[in-house]
């Protein structure tokens, strides 16, 4: 095996003494800790303290031991033969684990752990950690290919596990990973950590990201969290809470834009504490009921390992002269109630894609939905379901399928990489199965909870990963497509084009595609998929009917201020498409429920009058400043005013839907201000939808109230032909291509650049008619949203439009 020979007096270096140009002496994982330690601790940044052994002690121990040549025989054996890997790693590791350690080394490590006790009490608690030269390689993550050990106590213990640690480079998943990236066997070497152990058992831990794991979006950190030792998260054991903070107004808000609550069903802690050496140091727990329905972690908690995560990227990106994202495992102390760095490295799948091609995967069409859970990656994949609980136990797989599990760890990779897609039950994104399937391109979908039981075996699904932060499981094999997008054809245009959004869990993908923001972000998506009670029943909770207050508290666990559920939900929503998009606009209409779809939500039905005709009853503006109403519009304000003001968000505008006269818009940008919603304040733009014909013909006195329009072709359509658009007994004549239909737009694009007030479109016409599209452009619109799927083909033809006009201009 060919090594550099060091110093003797090199074998243990403190964390102190390393630093990212040490990975040949320490490896990717000890330079990582010491670069942190030696620059960020004075930056408020908290890395518990500990040594590393070097590389020079791995062949210093090899050497005296004299197994050195026996390693490199049984190397040579395995040669590019995988089925030769189990024998052979075997009896690498059984060697080293039995042989002892020079005198010299054992001597250096028991006088840095003797001076760790020295500070923190005798047999004082310890990780042990595997840290290889190879590791960290920006196309290689190394997930869980080397051992560690948590609670080591005493001195025998941390000798035996600093072995175990260095067999460890050989177990069969390590050979394997090294065989497929071509990594030399006979040239990498360990080094061992020993870092003072966080008291997470007591508390919690878990892994953030400063990038987003599916999407690549760069602006935000992503937090994973459970109790316990972090290793159930890295492992996939438990399905952990999940927080996004947003990264760009981090410094002075507080932008935790989004949450979600894991089951943290089990937690992982200390075992017999009192017992030096034991030979299981830890042990699962069950989490108690009450624990696993809160969140694990305080706002104050979450915004502090942010501004950590921040800290550690900036740091890492300065040295490295471009972007670099991180990878990143932090633990919660239960004695101090400190937070910890104890890990960074870099991020390994979305830091090395393609920033100059879309990769667009689409159904063709959907089916029945067996299981859904959180999506990996954005891809589709379908083939036949095998339901396999053990990697070494494969039945009848064949390449081309889709395993369904319970969870994975790394002697599941070879698997996975004949696999079509992955889907587990439990895990979160920061688990080993998530980084895996990113790695290897491979759709999954974690956290299923009952995939195994749901899913038979033999049977064709469709794992779908295309929508967002949910998957999907389809029955059958269905048909999909995949469009591949050079973005650097897309031509820039004079009209701003704009994205409709509706489901916030998809914005952060769709962002991803060219635009200049959104021009409607449909808050009734948000209401039905994240709240979906009444806001009045949240109002007057204690009174409602006890069937309506029993599904109210099974979804508001942890809320005594069921009004602040509602608030606290609709701003998450908002925010995660506003931070999507930050800093471009995002046009936010304010909910258009008509009186049917209100009483569909939980306790709706008591608040709700039944109309003979609802799409042109009670609903948008009228709702907001009645007596009967108003309260729960308060709540929407709120909502908004928490996104802008409490996180940040000043990309954020509003707009007032259904607004039938002049006097009607007054009332509500009166009940607005009320609710610390104030047009004009903090740059606050207050936009009226122009999808009444009224709207049109008043335009000039809308204009002296808003700050601009966007028309609602649909609305616009039926209420100038006077049918009713749900009706299909008048469908065939619903067009919004219908030349009065057309006027009245040309007419309102026109007031409104008379009264240098902006005017766009987000209505359906333009996503579907390319033609309807060119309309506006020839009238002058300033922008036309489109839905996404649309947006790069609608794009091309606008560009195609203008350039037309301007030839014929000359």
């Amino acid at each position: 095996m060919k090594h550099r020979r060091g110093k003797r007096d090199n074998l243990i270096l403190w964390f102190r003494q390393i630093g990212m140009h040490d990975t040949v002496r320490v490896g990717g994982k000890n330079a990582s800790l010491g670069e942190m330690y030696r620059n960020l601790t004075n930056k408020g940044v908290r890395i518990p303290n500990g040594f590393a052994t070097t590389t020079d002690a791995y062949w210093h121990f090899l050497k005296s031991a004299g197994i050195e040549k026996e390693i490199r025989s049984m190397v040579s054996k395995i040669g590019r033969n995988k089925s030769a890997i189990p024998a052979n790693a075997s009896q690498i590791r059984a060697m080293i684990v039995n042989s002892s350690l020079p005198k010299d080394l054992e001597l250096a490590i028991i006088k840095a752990y003797r001076k760790l006790c020295g500070k923190h009490g005798p047999k004082t608690d310890v990780a042990v950690r595997s840290s290889a030269t190879a590791e960290d390689l920006p196309d290689a993550s190394f997930a869980g290919q080397q051992e560690t050990y948590l609670n080591i106590r005493g001195e025998t213990a941390l000798l035996l596990a600093v072995k175990k640690c260095i067999a460890s480079l050989f177990t069969n998943r390590a050979i394997s990973y090294r065989m497929d990236k071509n990594i030399d066997d006979r040239k990498i070497a360990l080094s061992v950590g020993v870092q003072k152990m966080v008291r997470s058992d007591l508390a919690s831990s878990g892994v953030m990201f400063t990038v987003d794991t599916e999407t690549g979006f760069r602006d935000v950190v992503f937090i994973n969290a459970s109790y316990g030792l972090g290793e159930f998260v890295v492992q996939g054991v438990v399905n952990p809470d999940e927080y996004y903070v947003f990264k760009p107004t981090l410094a002075k808000y507080a932008p935790i834009f989004n949450r979600s609550l894991g089951e943290k069903r089990e937690k992982l802690v200390y075992n017999d504490p009192g017992k030096p050496g034991s030979r299981n140091p830890t042990k699962k727990m069950p989490v108690p009921e009450k624990d696993r329905k809160r969140y694990v972690l305080s706002d104050n908690e979450i915004l502090e390992l942010a501004r950590y995560a921040k800290i550690i990227e900036d740091h890492y990106s300065s040295k490295a002269k471009r972007w670099m994202p991180m990878d990143i495992e932090w633990a919660k102390d239960g004695k101090t109630g400190e937070l910890f760095i104890v890990q960074a490295r870099p991020e390994t799948v979305q830091s090395q894609k393609s920033k100059s091609e879309l990769v667009l995967y689409r159904l063709k069409r959907k089916g029945k939905i067996l299981v859904k859970g959180d999506s990996v990656g954005d891809k589709i994949g379908a083939g036949i379901a095998r339901i396999i609980m053990n990697p070494k136990k494969t039945g009848s797989f064949e390449t081309g399928d889709i395993i369904v599990t319970d969870m994975t760890d790394p002697d599941w990779e070879p698997l996975m990489k004949r696999a079509a897609a992955l889907i587990t039950e439990r895990g979160g994104r920061t688990s080993h199965a998530a980084i895996v399937s990113r790695e290897l391109g491979l759709p999954c979908i974690i956290g299923t909870n009952n995939a195994t039981r749901i899913i038979r075996s033999g049977k064709p699904v469709t794992v779908d990963c295309s929508e967002g932060d949910e998957g999907c499981v389809y029955e059958g094999a269905l048909g999909y497509d995949v469009k591949r997008v050079n973005i650097k054809n897309i031509p820039k245009t004079r009209t701003k084009i704009m994205m409709n959004v509706g489901l916030p869990e998809s914005a952060m993908e769709q962002s991803s595609i060219p635009n200049s923001g959104v021009g409607l972000a449909r808050e009734e998506f948000i209401i039905t998929s994240s709240i979906r009670i009444h806001p009045l029943a949240l109002i007057d909770y204690p009174r409602v009917d006890s069937t309506v207050k029993h599904k109210i508290d099974s979804m508001t666990y942890g809320y005594s201020d069921k009004k602040q559920y509602f608030i606290d939900k609709l701003a998450e929503g908002i925010a995660t498409i506003a931070a999507a998009f930050y800093p471009n606009d995002v046009i936010m209409r304010f909910s258009d429920f008509k009186t049917n779809e209100y009483a569909g939500l939980i306790g709706g039905a008591a608040y709700e009058p039944e109309e003979h005709n609802p799409m042109i009853g009670w609903r948008g503006a009228s709702r907001y400043y009645s007596d009967k109403f108003k309260d729960a519009f308060a709540l929407e304000c709120k909502a908004v005013e928490k996104v802008r003001n409490g996180m940040g968000l000043k990309n954020l505008k509003v707009m007032v839907p259904f607004c039938r006269t002049v006097e009607e818009g007054r009332k509500v940008l009166d009940e607005m201000a009320r609710n610390g919603l104030k047009r004009g304040k903090d740059g606050l733009e207050v936009y009226v939808m122009c999808e009444i014909p009224s709207n049109v013909i008043l335009a000039d006195q809308f204009a002296r109230i808003f700050d601009g329009f966007s028309i609602g072709s649909n609305d616009l359509t039926q209420l100038t032909l006077g049918l009713d658009r749900d009706s299909e007994l008048v469908s065939s004549i619903f067009d919004e291509r219908n030349e009065a239909v057309k006027r009245m737009i040309a007419q309102v694009i026109k007031t409104a650049k008379k009264h240098k007030k902006k005017i766009g479109i987000c209505g359906q016409a333009p996503s579907t008619f390319p033609e309807f599209a060119r309309f506006l452009v020839r009238c002058g619109i300033d922008s036309i949203s489109l839905n996404p799927d649309t947006l790069i083909s609608t794009t091309l033809k606008i560009a195609q439009e203008e350039r037309k006009l301007k030839r014929n201009k000359k």
